[in-house]
């Protein structure tokens, strides 16, 4: 068994090290800028995934709704499609490759930004969720893993964690990426100047 821990936590540092990657680095900014110019334009973020993915989903949500670094801060609108009377509703009646796309066009504006979290990049949900959001003329974000899969290319941008079998490992490399997005978002939003302009303005009021 201790053979198997380290092994395993070996495979663990191997997938956070390709966070250090040029173009996970580059996702990385791009996809805070993204978010941020967001936010800024008074759109939100829209989130889903499968399985570890959807638990992921809503953890990449809360941090921006409830608090990530900051507590003096406004919550930001970030929505993950994890609702279960929507998924049981829409997968009877309509199947279970129409639980996402059906609420991104409830919900998606010409603002918002759709996140795919996919370690396969094959989910049919997912990639509904996406053609969805492009005909409603959203911006995509796509976590990936192995290959891509049917998904790869379909973004405006995304990031392949390639080189592992399983996907708890892929998972991990994406969280840790989710955290430190929301990191810098915080940080662009609500600099220190805007913070104490912010309270200027709460003085005013």
């Amino acid at each position: 068994m201790k053979n198997l821990i380290f092994k395993e936590t070996l495979q663990a540092i191997e997938a956070i090290n390709k966070l250090k990657e040029e173009k996970a680095l580059n996702f990385m900014q791009k996809a805070a800028e993204m978010i941020t110019n967001c936010f800024n334009s008074n759109g939100k973020i829209i989130i889903a995934g499968n399985g570890g993915s959807m638990c992921d989903s809503t953890h990449f949500a809360e941090e921006f709704t409830g608090f990530f670094r900051r507590r003096d801060r406004k919550p930001l609108p970030a929505i993950a499609l994890c609702e279960a009377g929507h998924l049981t509703c829409v997968s009877n009646d309509q199947g279970f490759d129409y639980v996402f796309s059906r609420p991104v066009e409830a919900l998606m504006n010409e603002n918002d930004i759709f996140i795919a979290l996919t370690t396969s990049g094959n989910s049919n949900n997912l990639i509904n969720a996406v053609k969805a959001a492009r005909e409603k003329k959203g911006r995509v974000i796509s976590f990936l893993g192995k290959t891509g899969g049917l998904l790869k290319g379909l973004s405006d941008i995304e990031w392949i964690v390639d080189g592992f079998e399983t996907s708890d490992r892929i998972q991990e490399a994406h969280m840790a990426a989710a955290h430190i997005i929301i990191e810098a978002v915080e940080q662009a939003i609500y600099s220190p100047k805007k913070i104490l302009e912010s309270l200027k303005e709460k003085a005013c009021l």
